[in-house]
Order: structure tokens, then sequence, then C-alpha cells
């Protein structure tokens, strides 16, 4: 909240508004007086870090009341406010809404009551509302991230079992959980996790509480059971009013909700194994937090859709040398949370040793490839597409996840790994950042890693609040490092961010010695290489989740194309729609050709030709006091959901169904 309060200021600030604080929330509004107060550039200085909100947040039975909105508009009205920027859950958003919707009538009635003139009235006469979901539920049907807690934290840590409102479970639920614990326990694993979440309830509308299934476990494994109990304000049906043509709309589960529970169903309930076909996966380049997700996720849906799996150690180097076996179900439990690369990884491209690794896929009789890494596993697919008009052996299937903290693979927007890579780096300079709380003008050089990749420079520092950050994509030179100091000159504590790459000349420690010498007197500089710890340690909640979908729909696909291309007793696919990269563009998960990413990809420096988040740059810049121009051509879309209405049996029994 903190973030976007600051953000919401120094913007409006920017575009030339006056921006008021209003402290409290919507009591705040409703009392006025020293509630309201204006803000101003500094007084959002170093809140970036801080928890919770700084401007306060209650609820407010007056606002509820006509009458308290009435003295809320009064106090918008006496200081020229008619822009609301609401950051909250459903209710503040719903309460913004009604406080629009009345707004006329408002001024109409402190019109007549001699509070306001008719002239404020029409000056006044229009509220402008933007709503910003801020809510740990992430209940807002159309907010991006469209899922719930308990069911994601569930794919999350890979919980045994899961409880929600939105799928009650089926009669006899006790027996069937005690199962599945007694079965994992007989696999050797000494923890079981059950998620429950706060309103689950069964088929006849029954409340099922954490300690309900604390009895019952217990009682089925006859010991101490550990639940993660997940009190999570979930509720499982929303009403929302379109105002251009009055359509009430229920909203209930999405189909990103549908997917994760998909998922979830298929990696948490064992299916009897079967050899359809035989898919090998193998992890290529550096460690990246999440692969090991993935991994899990690809053995585990694999074994659903009937094959067998195989884990190949030591990427491509391995499976030379013939480092492979055949991996079960049980193998990869307690997966998800772990850090690095369990299979290993090394970046040995398949070109040099091509005949070998031809000779072990005819050995092992792999029918499809799942490669898991950063740029080297996309030069591997290319190699190894290439390698197929001289051995039939890799006419088959082949897929790649991305996987990198640098996030410089081209056909996706985002790597498995670059949200724990930020994570890590946002810790750091905030950890910097404090250790300098009791000082004034003291600047922060930082190296991040990414080659020659900003990526993580780039949106590393505007998480971090840095106040530059020097990228290769956009080339500086001694004016600008020069520039930017006098504009530190008029700062406090502030951080710099720098790319390994950037630049060839201006290195870290060139950068670090200027700034030094040019800013005697005025503050003191530090440098900070943040090097390997950028990798993280245990993966991001975000990248445990990825790895997991984004294996599981990439196992799908070798499914479907193994159906596809078996003729004759033997698989055969040599098309280029069969050596694809799963990357996520923009909102979907797109499988493209590794081929016709050619066109897209910078071989040289090892990055895509465009890059999303460049556009996010001047932003920093802004949010930094530095006079440049955004582009907000390019804007949002809102997605609007058109679901049927549920029978109002189906309401009283906690079900709602599209």
């Amino acid at each position: 909240m903190n973030a976007a309060v600051r953000a919401v200021v120094r913007m409006g600030i920017y575009v030339g508004a006056k921006v008021y604080f209003v402290h409290e929330g919507y009591q705040g509004m409703v009392d006025g007086g020293d509630n309201i107060k204006e803000a101003t550039w500094e007084s959002v200085s170093s809140m970036l870090q801080m928890g919770g909100t700084v401007i306060g947040s209650a609820r407010c039975k007056d606002f509820r009341m006509h009458e308290g909105r009435l003295k809320a508009a009064h106090n918008l009205v006496q200081r020229g406010i008619t822009n609301l920027c609401v950051i909250g859950g459903d209710g503040s958003l719903t309460g913004a809404n009604l406080f629009r919707e009345e707004w006329s009538g408002l001024l109409a009635e402190l019109v007549q009551q001699g509070l306001i003139d008719e002239e404020a009235s029409q000056k006044y006469s229009a509220l402008h509302i933007v709503g910003m979901v801020g809510s740990i539920d992430n209940d807002f049907c159309v907010t991006q991230r469209k899922c719930y807690l308990a069911l994601v934290s569930a794919l999350a840590c890979g919980a045994d079992w899961v409880l929600i409102p939105e799928m009650p479970p089926e009669d006899g639920w006790e027996e069937k959980m005690c199962q599945k614990l007694s079965a994992t326990r007989s696999r050797g694993s000494r923890l079981n996790i059950i998620i429950v979440a706060e309103g689950a309830i069964d088929r006849h509308g029954k409340a099922i509480t954490s300690s309900i299934v604390k009895d019952v476990s217990t009682e089925c494994l006859k010991g101490e059971s550990k639940n993660l109990e997940s009190y999570l304000q979930i509720q499982h049906l929303y009403l929302i009013k379109y105002n251009n043509n009055n359509t009430n709309v229920f909203v209930c589960t999405c189909r990103s909700f549908e997917n994760n529970l998909k998922t979830y169903k298929l990696l948490a309930h064992r299916k009897p194994e079967s050899d359809n076909f035989n898919v090998a996966v193998l992890n290529v380049g550096a460690p990246a937090a999440g692969m090991n997700a993935a991994v899990r996720s690809a053995v585990r849906v694999g074994i659903s859709e009937g094959h067998k799996m195989f884990a190949v150690s030591d990427g491509f180097e391995g499976f030379y040398k013939g480092q492979i076996k055949e991996i079960k179900w049980a193998d990869v439990g307690g997966w998800t949370g772990q850090g690095g690369s369990l299979l290993g990884t090394k970046r040995t491209l398949p070109a040099k040793h091509i005949d070998k690794i031809a000779e072990q896929m005819r050995k092992y009789n792999i029918n499809a490839l799942l490669v898991i890494g950063g740029f080297e596993a996309l030069e591997c697919l290319l190699q190894l597409y290439e390698a197929r008009s001289s051995y039939g052996e890799f006419c088959i299937p082949l897929c790649m996840l991305p996987a990198t903290i640098s996030n410089n693979v081209p056909g996706t927007n985002l790597s498995i790994g670059a949200d724990t890579a930020l994570n890590a780096i946002v810790e750091t300079c905030d950890r910097i950042k404090q250790s300098a709380s009791g000082t004034k003008h003291r600047v922060f050089i930082i190296e991040t890693m990414g080659g020659y990749c900003g990526y993580l420079a780039s949106v590393g520092g505007l998480a971090a609040g840095a106040d530059a950050a020097y990228i290769f994509e956009e080339p500086f030179d001694i004016r600008d490092l020069q520039s930017n100091v006098e504009h530190l000159t008029e700062k406090m504590k502030t951080s710099i961010q720098r790319g390994l790459n950037s630049n060839e000349n201006y290195t870290t420690d060139f950068i670090y010695q200027l700034y030094s010498e040019e800013g005697k007197g005025v503050f003191d500089c530090r440098k900070n290489v943040l090097g390997h710890m950028q990798q993280g340690g245990a993966p991001s909640p975000f990248d445990r989740n990825f790895g997991t979908k984004i294996a599981a729909k990439a196992m799908q696909w070798i499914s479907k194309k193994l159906n596809e291309s078996y003729r004759k007793g033997r698989v055969f696919a040599n098309t280029e729609d069969s050596a694809c990269l799963l990357g996520m563009r923009r909102r979907a998960l797109v499988f493209q050709p590794v081929v016709q990413l050619r066109d897209e990809t910078d071989f040289v420096h090892r990055i895509p030709k465009e890059q999303w988040w460049l556009k996010l740059r001047p932003l920093m810049k802004i949010l930094a006091k530095y006079k440049t121009s955004y582009d907000i051509s390019d804007s949002g879309q809102l997605e609007h959901v058109v679901l049927n209405r549920p029978k109002q049996s189906e309401i009283n029994k906690g079900l709602c169904q599209k």
C-alpha cells in the first residue's frame, strides 16, 4: 500500500495536481480537519520498505450511513477535491462506487443546507475515482491475479489436501483424506500439510474448520498432526453492478481458479503408473529458484498422463554421459520449496556431443524432451531442431520452459526464478538503506546480475526506489553520470542500480570512484556487489506456482503432440510447431516454435530485441524527481466477466457454477 501511496503522490505532483493524504481511511474523510492534509514530495520519502500503510486505514461505520457520506462530501468540496484514489478491498471499493453514485445528490443536499453555494456545486459536480485493489484475500474479480489464497498456497507448498468453499468435498471426505495421508506416510513422508480455508464447507453446507480436520487427521494417523491453518477470508460469491447497462453479474470461480484447481488435483492425487511413452526432463544453464517445482510438476503430470518419466542429471553434459534414470512420483516429494536445481545443471550445449546424445536417446527410447533453463536452453533446443535432418532421434516433441533470474529469454515476459531474484535484490537494498538510517546524504552504488539484460537492475531499482539504473539497453556516457551526481546533491539516502554488463568502461568501480570524488563535502558513497545471492534461497510463492503451472501445461502439450505424431509404432515429429518454447505473453501462456524466435533474438548479447519492461524505466526517473516524459498510450483494458446467475439452492449450499 505504501508503494502505491508514494507513486500516486509523486505522479500526481509530476502532472501538476495538488495531492492530499486522507488519514485513517473513510473515517478521516468523514471527520475532516487534520485528517486531510496536503502531501509533498518529501512526505513519501523512505516509505517503500515499510509495511502496512503510513496514512492509516480504518473501518468506518459512519461512511456506511448517508449522513456520514454527506460529511465526507462536504470535507472534499471545501478543499476542492474531486478525484479519489482508493486503495482497499471489496468493502472499500464498493463504498467508493456508492459515494460516486450519490455525489450529485450529496452536493444538492449541501446546497440546500447552505453549506456550499450553487457555484461550488457546479464547479465540483463530477467525482472521479480510481480503485486499486489492496487486499490479502485477492478476492476482487477483475484484477490480474485471479486466484484464491488457500488454493494457490496449496500449490506453492505442495499440500496433501486442501479444503475450499468453492469446491465442497464429496461425502466421506474424511476417509479419503486419511487414505491419502496414510499413503504418503507409507512412502516415508514424515510431514503432511492440510490447508483449510476459512469458509470451507461440505456438500450439505456444514462448516469444515481446522479443528475438525486436525481431529480427523490425528485420529487416522494415531499421532500428532501438523495443520497449516489458513485463516483466509475467502468469499465465494460477489455481486458486481455495471452502471452502463444496469446488469447484475454474479462472479464466482474464474478460468484461472479452475486451472489452479485442475493443476492441484493432477499433482496431489497419485495415479496408477503406466508407460505409454518415455519422457525425459533436464535443467540447463544456471540454477534458478522454481526449477525444482517445475520438475516435480512435470514428473507428476507426466505420470498422470500415463508416461514413464526420466530425469537427466547435469543437463546435456549428463545426457551424453548417460546420467539418466527413471524418476517416480514419490521421488519428487518435497521439491516445490527447495531452491537451486536438485537435478543439477550445466551450461554445456548439445552440438559437440550430438552423436552420444542421440545414442542415449536410442538406449532409453526417449519419445519427448522437456528442457528447463535460460538462454542456453533456447540455444539447446535450436541445436536439437537443426540436428533433426541428420538424427531421427530428435524428431520428437521438444519443449522448453524459461527459467533464469536474468529474464533474458525471448518469447516470454517472465522466466521462472526472476521473481525470487527480485525479492532478494529489493530485500538487500532495503537492508542497505536501513544501515544508513542515522546518516544523511549517502549514495549506494549497487551492482546486480543479469549479463547484458537490464531487467533486474531496472525492475529491482523501481521496487527499491532507486534514483537511477544503468543498463546496456540504454547507453549512457560521462555527461549522464555527471547529471546524476548533480541531481543527487539535493537528495539524502539513495541508491543507484547498475547492471553487470551495462558498460565495459563505466564499471561499478568507476561509477563509485566518480561519485565519491564529485560528491565530496555533499554526500559520501558506498559500493555493494550483490553477486550470486540474487539467485535466492527458497523460491518465492510466485515462482513455485509459476513453475508448477507452466510445467503442467507443457506436459499436457507434450502428451498431445505424442499422440498426434505416433504412427506405425513410433513417434515422428519434425514440424516447426513440435519444438516450442512455452512463455508468458502478457497474460497468456503461449507455445511458440523456437525457430520463429530467432528473428526476435540478439544472440550476441543474449537478450530479446524487444523487452516490455523498458517502458517502466521513465517511471523510476519521475518518482526520483527527474524531469522526463512518460508514455501512457499503452493503457490497460477492463476485462468484463459475465457469468450466469446461479440458482438460489446452489447459493444456499455455498456452490457457484457457471
